[in-house]
């Protein structure tokens, strides 16, 4: 099920749109505090972003270049301003469509499938994963916290993949191993606790520490 994210102010509009997105099938969440977005878009980790543009404390435009510094999730901007200057502000600033308030919902879902079906069913964009506030692009093998790219090698990328699309679970080592494998890269036990001793001095060195535990004689979890 994709998953949709709509920041807006207005409760009528955005009570209006979360009904129908509802009614699509779609799994969406709106924005509860406006002063914190990107919080709530990195907890959620949406598919697609709806994005009004005047908003209170900060417009769309700095909330999407916000999300851009994170992820090339599609954003759709919604606007009641529809002259030309927004419209290329809009497109400029990183999103990747606009539509003009007051619009059908009809034609709103229509654009949505048509980013979504661009997006993912085309392989053009990967999905993200997300704990404590950092995002592992698949897409580009790094990871993103606050604010900041923390390149990882392709053994270090595929260690963290796994971990976090377990998040919860322990992973035993011999996991690991089999993972790394997979990827064409040969792995022993000695490969993967060096590998490991890397990733986290990374992750610390980028403010992430204890991001890993250990569970002994188990293996290894993110939590």
């Amino acid at each position: 099920m994709y998953k949709i994210f709509l920041v807006e102010d207005d409760d009528a509009i955005a009570a209006s749109i979360l009904s129908h997105l509802e009614d699509w099938g779609w799994e969406s969440r709106r924005a509860g505090n406006l002063t914190r977005v990107m919080e709530e878009f990195s907890a959620f980790m949406p598919h697609l972003v709806l994005l009004d543009i005047g908003l209170p404390y900060r417009n769309g435009y700095h909330w999407c270049s916000e999300i851009r510094r994170l992820s090339q999730v599609p954003i759709l901007f919604l606007s009641s301003a529809s002259d030309k200057m927004n419209i290329v502000m809009a497109m400029n600033m990183g999103g990747d469509d606009f539509i003009a308030k007051p619009f059908d919902l009809e034609v709103l879902t229509a654009k949505i499938q048509a980013l979504l079906r661009r997006t993912y069913e085309f392989g053009a964009s990967a999905p993200l994963l997300e704990h404590r506030g950092a995002v592992l692009d698949t897409g580009d093998n790094t990871l993103t916290y606050d604010g900041r790219k923390l390149e990882l090698t392709r053994n270090e990328y595929r260690i963290l993949q796994v971990l976090l699309e377990q998040k919860g679970r322990t992973v035993s080592r011999e996991t690991l191993m089999r993972k790394l494998w997979e990827t064409d890269s040969f792995v022993d036990e000695n490969t993967l606790t060096v590998n490991m001793a890397r990733l986290r001095r990374k992750l610390e060195s980028g403010g992430l520490e204890d991001f890993i535990r250990t569970k002994k004689g188990l293996g290894y979890l993110i939590e």
